[in-house]
């Protein structure tokens, strides 16, 4: 393992002779690898612990780290959030979540493998990665974080790396649905009374949620232009309008709720860069978007849904609400604004 690792490392600092800017995600893209074999073999500026494959115990731990600085991404967009992990409820299934005004997160432990303590360049964080080694979750310390307590973890958990864990080749999953959305599809919609149950629609039917979009009808699902997504921050930064901002990838997703500020374009990526907020998202990867609408028990919620090509999601963004709380007003003008066509109210 040992010898491999020294290849892999020589591989590694002849890329970055070559390309000095390209950060790890894009060094294991170009060297065929994952990235968490680069952070295993100390490539990058690395220096790692491994901390085993009970990933689950080693997220219950993160609590006590204090301030950390979180990132969740999908290939397409980076979410990236200041905050303390509080209520983290973790059970025995395979889903957890953790609520809290400045760390929201949904877990789905059944692709986790593995933790690692990773220190690049002076910079440290605890990393969590699938069984391809694709990065699910990262939590970075902060001035603020409690650096006892992340030693005292990377000590707690700290485990043999004789050999290697397991990666496991990623492949495209490729997802037979029905060739086309019911005609009950919506009926079933509008008898929706919680945003949650959209998903058991999908597998209900067996569709994708792009068929389902396309099948709804314009007044619960409309395609908006792919600069849709640019014209409702600038109108939320404008109106100060509080948003919620979901990316996710299989094994989590991350939520941000509350005025943004600043935004900023560099080359394909439009971002977010708020203090305690970042976002970052490639919109030469939009395929589509859209207008969402769904009924609830506490009236009409609507969403922008950001899709590219293969129809997978890259992000969404609500109004900020609560269950029992009605949909922000200001929130649903300025979606409105964007649509052609009326939405059902």
């Amino acid at each position: 393992m040992n010898e491999s690792f020294e290849k892999l490392r020589e591989r590694c600092i002849e890329l970055q002779k070559q390309e000095p800017k390209l950060r790890i995600r894009n060094i294991a893209e170009k060297l065929g690898v994952s990235e968490m074999e680069l952070v295993a073999a100390g490539c990058c500026g690395v220096e790692s612990v491994y901390l085993g494959s009970d990933t689950k115990e080693v997220f219950k731990e993160l609590k006590t780290l204090g301030e950390v600085m979180i990132l969740t991404r999908n290939e397409w967009c980076v979410h990236e959030r200041h905050g303390s992990y509080e209520d983290v409820q973790v059970g025995k299934g395979s889903i957890g979540i953790v609520l809290g005004p400045d760390i929201d997160l949904r877990m789905f432990f059944s692709c986790w493998k593995t933790a690692w303590g990773v220190n690049q360049d002076g910079r440290r964080s605890i990393q969590f990665f699938d069984e391809t080694g694709t990065a699910i979750h990262k939590v970075y310390c902060t001035e603020n974080t409690s650096i006892p307590a992340y030693d005292a973890l990377l000590a707690k958990y700290k485990a043999d790396l004789a050999t290697l864990p397991a990666v496991t080749a990623a492949t495209d999953a490729v997802t037979e649905y029905a060739a086309q959305a019911p005609e009950q599809l919506r009926d079933n919609w509008l008898g929706m009374k919680d945003t949650h149950e959209f998903f058991p629609l999908l597998k209900k039917w067996n569709i994708s949620r792009i068929a389902a979009l396309q099948a709804a009808g314009n007044d619960l699902a409309q395609q908006l232009g792919k600069d849709a997504v640019e014209q409702m921050l600038q109108l939320s930064v404008e109106r100060e309008i509080p948003i919620m901002c979901f990316v996710g990838n299989r094994g989590m997703v991350q939520i941000h709720s509350g005025v943004v500020k600043k935004l900023l374009r560099t080359g394909p990526w439009f971002n977010i860069l708020d203090p305690a907020f970042n976002m970052h998202l490639n919109t030469e990867a939009i395929d589509s978007v859209w207008a969402v609408n769904k009924p609830t028990r506490d009236g009409w919620v609507t969403s922008i849904e950001v899709y590219e090509k293969s129809g997978e999601l890259i992000v969404q963004f609500f109004g900020v609400r609560k269950p029992g709380v009605p949909e922000l007003t200001e929130w649903r003008t300025l979606l409105e604004s964007l649509c052609k066509e009326p939405l059902a109210a």
